[in-house]
């Protein structure tokens, strides 16, 4: 039995009990100032049934929390940004050359030149052609897996999604920042679109083709939820 002020992780999102004795029913709330999700419940009894309706809101509660403001930071150099789940270096160089991602002594860098906006432009743009890259090779190799026809892949910046498939176009579209996300997060999401080619809905037989791509999904959602609002706040000042 659940007691209140426990506390419970949720698919890599903290979940805390509460119980309202004035409550008439379960029900849940974002803490963003927290950044966690709160069950609430008008007895300790009832504990249980908030925790499974907060299980089945998973989706809501990423966009929510997708939404919530988090300290990202516009690009600077001498500041850092994610990577492929690593932090780079952000360098400017002399004049207005592109951004390139460089190999130095120590470690990874992007360095870009311009100043403002142009260099946020110029290294956004770099995230951009790279995203577009491995998000287009790996719906390749998911797509050949289940003997379809490659779909048309293209990129986009939405709040809260992290990619969208239409089956009757051949096409899925995905949000650029999932080249900030470790490789194995950016592989589970272009699974997921591809699967939506087989099956429209999230029913059991469209997660056994996700689990049939890649294996277990779950760390993946797990990872997404945890640290998506920090996605979606990189580059935003």
């Amino acid at each position: 039995m659940f007691k209140d002020r426990a506390r419970l992780d949720l698919e890599g999102v903290p979940l805390r009990l509460s119980v309202n004795r004035r409550a008439r029913r379960v029900s849940i709330r974002i803490d963003a100032a927290r950044g966690e999700v709160v069950a609430v419940a008008p007895s300790e009894r009832s504990l249980t049934d908030a925790v499974a309706f907060a299980r089945s809101k998973a989706d809501w509660i990423a966009e929510r929390l997708a939404r919530r403001p988090v300290g990202g930071g516009a690009y600077q150099p001498g500041g850092t940004v994610p990577l492929e789940g690593v932090e780079v270096r952000l360098e400017q160089t002399p004049g207005s050359a592109a951004a390139r991602l460089v190999d130095t002594p120590d470690g990874l860098a992007i360095r870009s030149g311009g100043e403002g906006a142009a260099y946020t432009r110029r290294i956004e743009n770099l995230l951009k052609r790279m995203a577009r890259e491995r998000l287009a090779h790996h719906t390749g190799l998911h797509a050949r897996a289940l003997n379809l026809k490659v779909p048309k892949v293209g990129i986009g910046d939405p709040r809260s999604r992290w990619g969208s498939c239409t089956p009757g176009r051949g096409s899925i579209r995905y949000s650029w920042r999932l080249i900030l996300a470790p490789p194995e997060v950016l592989d589970y999401v272009a699974a997921h679109e591809v699967a939506h080619l087989v099956q429209a809905d999230h029913s059991p037989a469209f997660w056994a083709v996700v689990e049939r791509l890649i294996g277990d999904h779950r760390p993946h959602r797990a990872w997404l939820r945890a640290h998506g609002a920090r996605l979606h706040a990189v580059g935003r000042g």
